[in-house]
């Protein structure tokens, strides 16, 4: 029936449905040949030719590429890329506007490194002889890793965020293992004070013959001292950056009974091993950060417990820094080394007001020896109980993407639970700082993972 009306109608009326068809065809190639001019604008747009010479150009999601030194220097400047890397430059586009008496004119302005440029043979630069680096362009030219480093760890101003301001908190955490040894270490700077002033807490969880045992001390610092992290120092406690070492040195009391832990500690970065800082955003000026400067590293030095001393030398070390509005904020976290490999998993969880906690991804990071094996997003943690509590015995962790596919079976060998105060971090939870054996399998890039061993986790849990 309706092919019947379509063709009366057709009959009907020839010289319109031939117009009609005709614009209809006409509209359709327009349509395709504005596509086709799209997409090769695209291309050429993001030719490395335009961009100013090279082979390849690196950007991020979003456009602009964050923590370009850390690439430059970490990535592409060190391990197995290094030898294929003649050169790598930092480029950024932005909108100025000139102006004089007639007016302001909007113009697009390129800046980059002019050494850096001259080598990748821009053709737009290299016969400007008088384009030549500054002081600030060799922190780009040649970074030095303890740079780098101090750059990560730096600490951060407390953001404008009046209703969440109590709320902020900023830490360097350590942990190591020798032997039958554990340590936690925990550098906290917590929200401003009337005074102005800001307490830095200094906390150490010490496993030895298995049973834990705790230390601590706070002081009152100013933000000028903390921003020289992670140069710090709370009384007798210190932190500092010399080179790609963080050396350490602690006097404690313990938290319960008499005696004393006194402490030289030596824990080694490594180029390449390490995550650059992300920072996760949300409504009324939620923030949150995250970086690892040492995914794995070499550990040394000792401490001592009255007359018992711990030897660390040849242990191995882990450092990662947090800052951020904690206050009904909770997350799930964990790290382990093996076979050569570096593993850090977490997700956070915001607080309502700031973002639907759904919707935040969890991530995947594996190191090698080289530097970065891969990375993901696609990431489940799975929790399972005891069967008569709300305690977890086991998890399961799971991430896949182009180049990780791995598998992590958790079990929980020793637990230290902290009860949280009501309007703080994990706002009245539990937060579990877990010892565990991981059982980690699947695939890290073109390597076959297959390995057990010991590692640490944190997770926080409704009060039974």
């Amino acid at each position: 029936m309706i092919l019947t009306l379509a063709l009366r109608s057709l009959l009907s009326r020839p010289v319109r449905s031939a117009v009609l068809a005709g614009g209809f065809g006409l509209g359709v190639a327009v349509m395709a040949a504005l596509l086709g001019i799209g997409g090769v604008i695209l291309e050429q747009a993001r030719a490395p030719e335009l961009v100013g010479g090279g082979d390849v150009v690196i950007g991020g999601a979003s456009g602009r590429l964050p923590n370009a030194r850390y690439v430059l220097s970490s990535v592409l400047g060190s391990g197995a890329l290094a030898r294929r890397v003649a050169v790598a430059a930092p480029s950024a586009r932005a909108s100025l506007y000139l102006i004089d008496e007639g007016g302001a004119v909007p113009i697009r302005a390129r800046g980059g490194v002019p050494s850096l440029e001259d080598a990748m043979q821009d053709p737009e630069t290299a016969a400007v002889r008088d384009w030549t680096d500054t002081p600030a362009d060799s922190a780009w030219a040649s970074p030095d890793p303890e740079d780098v480093l101090g750059a990560m760890d730096r600490f951060h101003p407390i953001p404008d965020a009046p209703a969440r301001a109590d709320s902020w908190a900023e830490w360097l955490y350590f942990n190591g293992r020798a032997g039958s040894s554990r340590f936690y270490l925990t550098f906290m700077a917590g929200p401003r004070l009337e005074s102005g002033r800001r307490t830095l807490a200094v906390r150490l969880q010490l496993e030895r013959n298995g049973t834990l045992a705790s230390y601590s001390e706070s002081h009152e610092v100013t933000d000028e001292m903390l921003a020289n992290a992670p140069n710090l120092a709370a009384g007798s406690n210190r932190v500092r950056l010399d080179g790609l070492d963080y050396r350490i040195a602690l006097d404690l009391p313990a938290d319960s009974g008499g005696g004393r832990a006194v402490a030289a500690i030596v824990i080694r970065a490594a180029p390449g091993k390490s995550l650059p800082p992300y920072t996760i955003r949300g409504a009324n000026g939620w923030v949150s950060g995250y970086t690892v400067p040492v995914m794995s590293g070499e550990l040394a030095g000792e401490i001592r417990v009255g007359r018992e001393t711990l030897a660390l030398d040849g242990g191995t070390g882990y450092h990662d820094h947090n800052w951020g509005f904690w206050e009904g904020v909770r997350w799930q976290w964990g790290q382990v080394q093996g076979e050569g490999l570096s593993f850090v998993y977490g997700r956070v969880y915001p607080p309502p007001d700031a973002a639907d906690a759904t919707r935040v991804p969890g991530f995947l990071v594996a190191l090698g020896p080289d530097g970065p094996v891969g990375y993901a997003t696609n990431v489940s943690i799975e929790e399972i109980d005891h069967p008569d509590s709300l305690r977890p015995r086991r998890f399961i962790v799971r991430g896949e993407s182009e180049s990780l596919d791995l598998s992590f079976d958790i079990a929980i060998d020793q637990m230290t639970v902290t009860r949280m105060r009501p309007g703080g971090v994990g706002s009245g939870m539990d937060f579990f700082q877990l010892r565990a054996t991981y059982k980690v399998s699947g695939r890290a890039g073109d390597q076959p993972v297959d390995f057990t061993a010991p590692g640490s986790a944190e997770t926080f849990r409704g009060r039974e």
